[in-house]
């Protein structure tokens, strides 16, 4: 199992996002050997990092976190200097971009509806230590910042093969 920590408005998060992770997803994730748990980390200096991550869980909601997670990392360059009504008029953009029912997301953004579970994964973090992002745990192992997928492939194959 790797639970992942990370930020949507995370320039290395981004990183690994579109780097990293679709092969990861392809060798570990696709083929039942691995699975990862997405935390949400918003750091506290990134204004509309909690936003994004109530994005993701709003497009949740219509089955379609994955497919906001990467339009957040994509479009991180639009949105992550917005004022807060302007990063969510984007997030509702994306959101009928990506065939939701705008109004459903629009209500969900602007309920607020995720902010405590979004601080509850943050909380989680902190309460492994966890001080940036991307952060991930490999079966409890800590690998800290945009690795590269070699890093990712030794540690996952000595979980693997039993430590």
């Amino acid at each position: 199992v790797i639970v992942e920590f990370s930020d949507f408005q995370c320039p290395y998060c981004a990183r690994f996002a579109q780097r990293t992770f679709p092969q990861l997803k392809r060798e570990y994730i696709d083929t039942g050997k691995v699975k990862l748990v997405f935390r949400d980390f918003p750091l506290s200096f990134h204004q509309n990092a909690a936003l994004a991550a109530e994005a993701a869980q709003c497009a949740y909601e219509q089955g379609a976190f994955w497919e906001m997670h990467d339009r957040l990392f994509a479009g991180q360059g639009e949105w992550a200097g917005s004022a807060g009504t302007a990063a969510s008029q984007l997030f509702v953009g994306y959101a009928e971009a990506l065939g939701l029912d705008k109004e459903r997301f629009r209500e969900c953004l602007s309920s607020r509806r995720y902010a405590e579970e979004v601080q509850k994964d943050l909380n989680a973090g902190l309460s492994y230590s966890v001080t940036g992002t991307p952060t991930f745990f490999i079966n409890g192992i800590k690998l800290v910042g945009a690795q590269p997928f070699s890093s990712f492939r030794q540690a996952i194959e000595a979980e693997l093969k039993g430590g």
